[in-house]
């Protein structure tokens, strides 16, 4: 039995079904996602989604969905499920028997003596979708019905029928071929088996995005079918249909194609190799950029401070990729500017406007090292980029950020949120923390740290030098500034007025990180007022409920969800730093713990975006997954602490071993 594996009950359910979604990629920035019953509950939901360079790179939905219809002595049963205004049409859902994750995503329906079982694929590195329709049971001649619904739009908007579409197609081998507008690139519709396509233009009007309308967005649309294909399928037979930007010019192909591509795909049959399949489809390799990572599917693209907080998860510890994580590092080292990574976009596009970035690429190093294992040649590689970052923060990025004369850095731009509490309502930021931010100064300590130890094991005595002085006032300032004795934890940050005593999770990361100013005893504070007022079986709070400002429900409009997107709202990603600062103080004996922890995320393996975690959940029990359905640093914080465990698990084995050996 498939480890993700969901029956007719749970699939006629729309209550239940419509909550779960589903996510393939291609590896190179284009995807499909779509609930596991087939109706679409997004805009950002379509079978073929993908990435136009005339349009700056966005993603754009060519192939919306694809209705199939069984026929048998003229009857006909459509399997296809859309929404519009007060009711769903066809009720396809109906006929589904039950939905498998591996090898691929497989669905079986039952009409009457027809079992049909479909299984979609998405190509890597090219811009196609396949499904295979096979034929298991039937007692009479079938004839399969194939309607394509177009979209032909960017993921962020909604098609609406006009006049200026070019509803025209035109035939190719085993199919046909479309394009609604200039600049788009057409799309090849083909089956493996010559067929009958039968014109039959018309647009489908209002069709409803339930997700949207929950999240305060425009949500009806109308799709473009030109036509459908019919073909007879024999019992036992099996059928592709390809939709690709590029035509397939042998179709017949097509099924060998298939099963080598089902083949070639990894396990998804426990947990951690579920969050290991999760984990590759971030790592997108793009013509002309390099190798990056997607922060989340379906809306985010690559985020500076998001990359370096997932890299190590999603390649070294997924993986033991450190081929993909040089690159994406060397790809975001080429945008470096000023000592800063683009928080978001690219090239002339892109914001410098994230002041802990810089900060992560260190913790990445660090990680990247442990597989690495050769110090001298990772400060040779690395070392003139380390300084050029370095250095800015000595003299100043610029006027708003910068090391002070105690060796903190300050960040305070107006009407800028510089850390990852970047929520901004109103041209305001939610969680306004201008000045000295805690985790920026332990993340700062620990870069200065590290990039001395690599410098004097590569004999950079220059280098060392310069700043071999400065931990020791770093350490002593943070310390003097951060730490409340009387509450005996860390303040949030620090601005002109004193110290913010909100109880948020970035003071664990200063318990974390292999360089840090903190006692033990500092460190036990910090962890158990954390764990008394944060932790939740799906991660840390970012605001503590005893606070007035917290917000424990994470729902509605924009302007909702972001003002308690950081106020209360769980992130999954602050698990790992949890677990990695309690290791650190407690070693193996907090193995158990750290154990309970990463298996309560096993439990909504299946409850939202299927086979990954999500980006945040509630703040209030149960702890409702909602944002992104597949989030890397999510993802990539969890597999590094499986691998933490591991590591700690061996650490006392060995105990133990040297115990009976004595």
């Amino acid at each position: 039995m498939a480890y993700l594996k969901f029956n007719k009950d749970e699939l006629v359910n729309l209550e239940y079904s419509l909550d779960r979604e589903v996510l393939a990629t291609n590896r190179a920035g284009g995807y499909l996602s779509s609930t596991i019953v087939g109706c679409n509950t997004r805009k950002y939901h379509g079978l073929l989604i993908v990435p136009i360079e005339e349009f700056n790179g966005d993603n754009h939905v060519l192939l919306s969905g694809l209705d199939e219809t069984v026929i048998q002595h003229d009857k006909e049963f459509n399997l296809g499920i859309h929404k519009y205004p007060g009711t769903y049409s066809p009720k396809g859902h109906k006929y589904i028997v039950d939905f498998e994750y591996e090898p691929v995503f497989t669905l079986k329906y039952r009409v009457g003596g027809v079992l049909l079982k479909k299984e979609l694929i998405l190509v890597h590195n090219e811009d196609q979708v396949l499904l295979r329709y096979t034929l298991l049971e039937a007692k009479s001649d079938t004839l399969l019905r194939l309607k394509p619904y177009l979209a032909y739009r960017n993921v962020n908007s909604l098609s609406k029928a006009n006049m200026m579409a070019n509803t025209r197609y035109e035939v190719i081998s085993n199919g046909i071929r479309s394009k609604l507008y200039n600049g788009f690139p057409y799309l090849n519709m083909q089956l493996s088996k010559a067929n009958d396509f039968v014109a039959s233009p018309d647009w489908y009007y209002n069709i409803e995005y339930s997700e949207e309308k929950n999240r305060g967005y425009d949500y009806q649309e109308d799709l473009f079918v030109p036509g459908y294909f019919e073909v007879p399928i024999k019992k036992g037979e099996s059928i592709i249909f390809s939709a690709s930007t590029v035509p397939s010019t042998t179709p017949s192909r097509l099924k060998t194609k298939f099963q080598k591509l089902v083949d070639e795909r990894g396990p998804r049959n426990s947990f951690e190799n579920c969050l290991k399949y999760s984990a590759s489809q971030f790592v997108v390799r793009k013509k002309g950029r390099g190798t990056e990572i997607i922060a989340g599917y379906p809306w985010f693209g690559s985020w500076g401070r998001d990359t370096f907080i997932a890299l190590p998860g999603v390649t070294l510890y997924a993986s033991d990729d450190t081929v993909s994580c040089k690159e994406v590092v060397d790809t975001m080292l080429r945008n470096l500017h000023g000592g800063l990574f683009p928080n978001v976009g690219y090239g002339a596009g892109a914001a410098y406007n994230s002041v802990d970035a810089p900060m992560w690429f260190f913790k990445t190093l660090q990680e990247y090292g442990k597989k690495y294992a050769n110090d001298a040649e990772l400060w040779k590689t690395f070392g003139k980029k380390i300084k050029i970052i370095l250095e800015a923060y000595r003299k100043g990025i610029n006027q708003y950020v910068g090391m002070r004369e105690n060796g903190l850095i300050w960040a305070d731009e107006p009407g800028k949120a510089l850390t990852w509490m970047d929520a901004i309502v109103d041209g305001k930021p939610v969680t306004p923390r201008a000045g000295y931010q805690v985790e920026i100064n332990a993340l700062w300590y620990n870069a200065v740290c590290y990039s001395l130890h690599l410098a004097e094991i590569a004999g950079d005595n220059k280098f060392v030098k310069d700043w071999k002085a400065l931990p020791l006032l770093i350490s002593e300032s943070f310390v003097k500034t951060f730490w409340n004795e009387e509450e005996n934890y860390l303040a949030d940050y620090v601005d002109d007025t004193g110290q913010n005593l909100f109880v948020r999770p970035n003071q664990v990361v200063a318990c974390s990180l292999e360089y840090s100013m903190l006692t033990d005893d500092m460190k036990q504070g910090v962890l158990e007022v954390v764990a008394k007022e944060l932790l939740t079986p799906r991660g840390l709070r970012t605001l503590s409920p005893k606070n007035l400002l917290y917000q424990g429900l994470y729902y509605g409009d924009q302007p909702t969800r972001d003002k308690a997107y950081h106020q209360g709202t769980v992130w999954p990603w602050l698990t790992g730093h949890y677990i990695e600062a309690n290791f650190r103080l407690y070693g193996a004996s907090f193995v158990q713990k750290a154990e309970e922890l990463v298996a309560d995320f096993e439990e909504d393996i299946a409850l939202y975006g299927v086979c990954s975690i999500s980006e945040v959940y509630d703040g209030n029990p149960p702890y409702r997954p909602n944002g992104c359905i597949s989030q890397a640093w999510s993802v990539g914080e969890i597999l590094r602490s499986i691998a933490l465990i591991k590591e700690y698990k061996a650490i006392a084995e060995n105990g133990k071993k040297k115990k009976v050996t004595k």
